[in-house]
Parts: C-alpha cells; sequence; structure tokens
C-alpha cells in the first residue's frame, strides 16, 4: 500500500470516527409558560414543573423570554429552581 493509500484510508477513518462520536449530544429548549433556556442532557423534569422540552430548531414567538442556566434544574417564573 502506498504512503498516498495509507493516508487517504487514515484521514477516512478518522473522519468516520468523529462524525458517528457526536451522534448522542442533545440540544433542545425546554419551557415553562413563556419562559425557556436551552437543554444539552435529556432530564426527566418533575410533572408539577410543567415543562416542554422542544427541538432545537423550534421557533418561539414574540412573547417567549429566553433565560439561560447551568445544571439541572427549570425556571419557575423568574426563579432558578435546582434539583
Amino acid at each position: 500500500m502506498t504512503a498516498l493509500k495509507k493516508s487517504l484510508l487514515a484521514a477516512a477513518l478518522g473522519a468516520g470516527a468523529l462524525a458517528f462520536s457526536s451522534g448522542g449530544a442533545l440540544a433542545a429548549i425546554a419551557c415553562t409558560g413563556d419562559v425557556c433556556w436551552h437543554v444539552h442532557e435529556h432530564y426527566h423534569y418533575p410533572a408539577t414543573a410543567h415543562v416542554v422540552v422542544h427541538a432545537d430548531t423550534w421557533h418561539h414567538g414574540p412573547k417567549v423570554v429566553i433565560r439561560e442556566h447551568e445544571g439541572r434544574g427549570y425556571w419557575h417564573g423568574d426563579t432558578w429552581t435546582q434539583w
């Protein structure tokens, strides 16, 4: 096998591994009422939180407020509830 073929094979294998390694990432938008935030992991929110999770491609209306927060939890009005 020539050096060029080995290089092309290595590049193809590397690109394939990279493509499959990013398949498990989650990007979504979670909302409680008109307050939404981005989530990067799948959480089971308490039923009392009334959280609705949308795909990252979801487009919100003009009344929706996007608030960000690190960690596991949800917005309830202006308060971040962490668990």
